[in-house]
C-alpha cells in the first residue's frame, strides 16, 4: 500500500534517457568505421576492377583458376583461356585478382 523507495527514485529526468542511449550510439559508430565502411570501399574497388577487365588481362578466379581473358561479353561473363586451346566462360564477379593488365591500344 505504501510506495516503495525504489519506485520513488525511478522518476528520472531527460538527461538520463540520453545517457542510456549514448553507449549504443558509440558502439554503432565504432562498428560503422571499423566494419561497414571498409567493406563498402572493398566492394567499390572490386566493381571497378571487374568493369576495367579487357582482353589480354591475366586473372585469378575465385575457384583458383589462372588464365588470360580472351573475350569480354556484355552479359556479365568473360572467356578465360586456362590452357592452350581451353577456354571457359566465367562470371565477371568471380574474378578476384588481375595479375597483369594489358595496356589500352593507342588510337
Amino acid at each position: 500500500m505504501f510506495v516503495t523507495p525504489a519506485y520513488a527514485q525511478a522518476a528520472g529526468g531527460a538527461g538520463g534517457a540520453f545517457a542510456s542511449f549514448l553507449p549504443l550510439i558509440l558502439i554503432f559508430l565504432i562498428m560503422y568505421f571499423l566494419l561497414i565502411r571498409p567493406q563498402q570501399k572493398k566492394v567499390k574497388e572490386h566493381q571497378a576492377m571487374v568493369e576495367a577487365l579487357r582482353r589480354g588481362d591475366q586473372v585469378v578466379t575465385a575457384g583458383g583458376l589462372v588464365g588470360k581473358v580472351t573475350k569480354v561479353r556484355d552479359d556479365g561473363e568473360v572467356e578465360v583461356e586456362i590452357a592452350t586451346g581451353v577456354n571457359v566462360r566465367v562470371v565477371k564477379h568471380t574474378i578476384t585478382q588481375v595479375r597483369s593488365k594489358t595496356e589500352p591500344a593507342n588510337s
